[in-house]
């Protein structure tokens, strides 16, 4: 499965960004907004989230754009700021008690425009994991992100990375059968799953 970092602007449109002009953010809108939806909406299993995370990221990018470096880092840029709006939200206390709180049924499928049946199941699967672990597994295996990353976002060590990568693969599996490693303040168990390289 592509990831966001597979997207790409034109330096036409992302030079359109940096000057302010509305074609290039309509442009860059049209472009980023599906990928973007999909990646938030897959990290946070809340459709209602997601569009917050995408609203919010564009106007980041429409209140910052003038400050990129390079045309080429657009992508980069929109895609760092999008996980970091899930990841405020993850943290946020709000977020806290709902995910404490009795589990949501995921959203009617039916609801939504035909999809292929390898990403209803994809989605069903990633909606089974803790939304930290969700998250850390869709920036590893699909945006590309190395442990060292992740674990810099969480403000924790590659080792959380890779313990929640290997408990989420490990509840993916149904082989969650190891006490993990460093203290990540989960209770779970983590698993002998797939190698988890960085």
């Amino acid at each position: 499965m592509a990831g966001l970092s597979s997207t790409l602007l034109t330096s036409e449109t992302a030079r359109g960004l940096k000057r302010g002009d509305p074609a290039a953010q309509a442009e860059a809108y049209r472009v980023l907004a599906p990928p973007l939806m999909g990646m938030a909406q897959r990290i946070l299993g809340d459709r209602g989230l997601a569009e917050e995370v995408v609203q919010d990221t564009f106007v980041s990018m429409i209140e910052r754009a003038g400050s990129l470096r390079s045309a080429e880092a657009a992508v980069g840029w929109v895609r760092q700021t999008a996980v970091n709006h899930c990841l405020m939200r993850l943290r946020s206390p709000w977020q806290q008690r709902r995910i404490a709180g009795p589990m949501r049924e995921a959203a009617d499928p039916s609801q939504e425009a035909p999809r292929d049946e390898n990403l209803r199941d994809l989605e069903r699967a990633l909606a089974r994991l803790a939304p930290e672990t969700r998250m850390v597994i869709w920036l590893h295996d699909v945006e590309g992100y190395t442990h060292r990353e992740i674990g810099r976002l969480f403000g924790r060590t590659e080792s959380f990375s890779k313990s929640q990568l290997a408990r989420g693969y490990g509840k993916l599996t149904g082989k969650e059968t190891v006490t993990g490693g460093e203290d990540d303040g989960f209770a779970t168990t983590a698993s002998v799953g797939p190698a988890c390289a960085t």
